[in-house]
Order: C-alpha cells, then structure tokens, then sequence
C-alpha cells in the first residue's frame, strides 16, 4: 500500500466544534475507549465530508479498520445533525435577513451547456426526438 501526504483547508473552529460534540458525545454514552481521539475522529469525519475520502481510505490514512471509519462517520453525522437547528427555526431567521444564500454546494458536470442555436432532434429544445 502506498500513503501519500494530503492537504485540506477546514477552519480550526469548525474542528474544535465537531471535537466538542464528539467528547460530549462520548461521555453521553459512556465511552471508555476508543481508537482515534475525539480530535482525529473529527478531522476523518471532516475528511470525509470535505473531500469525499471513501471509507477505505480514511481506514488506511487513520489506521483503523474500514467498519470503524464508517461508523465514526455516521456517529459524526449523527453528532452535527443533533447539533443543528430544526426547519422552523431556521426559516424563522431567514425571514429576519435581508438575504439568504440557501445552499453553497457546488456539484461537478462534465457538460458546459447547450447553444442556444443548436435544434434537431435530441437537443433540450426538442427531447421529444421529433425534429
């Protein structure tokens, strides 16, 4: 197996919070030992989130095993969810603001668009396929 060195920018406080909640967490359920620290779980859980790292590949760059980066994803998602605000309460901040930016999620495609010129059958101005 090859281990190369990664870089990822995530702000110390959005580490520090997810940290917080995980020992919070840990405690809550009586957690006596675990593999990773609630520091380094959080930074795989980030990892994971940030980067889309797989499970296999969080396993290895942590040293645990593949089920274990799973589930300490899942307890982390677990964690942030409990943490947010409900529906309600965010729609009831969004009416106070001037603006709201809804979500900041950039997906990847691999198609630039369509001209507005081009027409024929298979084209999104014609999907009928009729020409």
């Amino acid at each position: 197996m090859l281990v190369y060195p990664s870089w990822m920018s995530v702000s110390n406080r959005a580490l520090q919070v997810l940290a917080d909640a995980l020992r919070h967490r840990r405690r809550a359920v009586g957690s006596r030992w675990r593999r990773l620290s609630a520091g380094e779980q959080a930074l795989l859980v980030l990892a994971h989130l940030k980067k889309g790292e797989t499970y296999t590949a969080l396993a290895g760059g942590f040293g645990v095993g593949t089920a274990t980066a799973f589930r300490y994803v899942r307890e982390g998602i677990d964690v942030l969810a409990a943490a947010a605000p409900t529906l309600e309460h965010a729609l009831g901040v969004a009416r106070r603001k001037a603006f709201v930016v809804l979500d900041g999620t950039l997906i990847s495609i691999d198609r630039v668009g369509w001209p507005r010129a081009m027409t024929g059958p298979f084209t999104p101005a014609n999907t009928n396929g009729t020409g």
